[in-house]
């Protein structure tokens, strides 16, 4: 609670903490020592005005926010993520210096388009997607795309595809 009084000189109101009550401030408008009344000395009445250099003590709210309902009101917020639960859990891939000395080296996987169609679907991204994630993203060096072309046996013609060249230590 706040106590409110106007300052003996210059009539200044000022509003200051309860907890202040007995202690000496200066008057920030002309300067005069105050000293800050007592909370239950002067109780005000509705309608009555206060005598001049007399303190007047008005309850209020400092923050009416913090005791509203809108206040106590819980809220649990989630983050949204593509990943599955499982992905965001999972333990990163060995440094290259716990490897052995035959399985470091730069490495080479090729992924074509027209190997990862099974019964008329397209795999192709998540053929990719799944080596890349056993490969881990520090061990990548860098994924070119490609484009082919290959002869379709069923209809004799050249066609154009596309795939992915990734350079990754191992």
């Amino acid at each position: 609670m706040d106590v409110i009084f106007n300052c003996p000189r210059c009539e200044q109101e000022l509003a200051v903490d309860s907890s202040g009550a007995g202690s000496e401030i200066d008057c920030p408008a002309c300067g005069e020592t105050i000293t800050i009344p007592e909370p239950e000395s002067v109780v005000p009445r509705p309608g009555v005005e206060a005598e001049p250099g007399v303190p007047r003590i008005e309850p209020r709210t400092i923050n009416a926010m913090a005791t509203s309902a809108a206040a106590k009101v819980e809220m649990h917020l989630r983050v949204a993520s593509n990943k599955a639960p499982e992905s965001l859990i999972t333990k990163p891939l060995p440094p290259l210096d716990a490897l052995k000395d035959s399985e470091k080296g730069i490495r080479i996987r090729t992924i074509r388009h027209t190997d990862c169609i099974e019964v008329g679907h397209d795999k192709f991204d998540e053929v990719v997607t799944k080596f890349l994630n056993k490969v881990g993203e520090a061990n990548i060096v860098s994924i070119n795309t490609l484009s082919y072309t290959i002869l379709d046996i069923g209809t004799q013609k050249l066609m154009t595809d596309y795939g992915l060249l990734v350079v990754y230590r191992g």
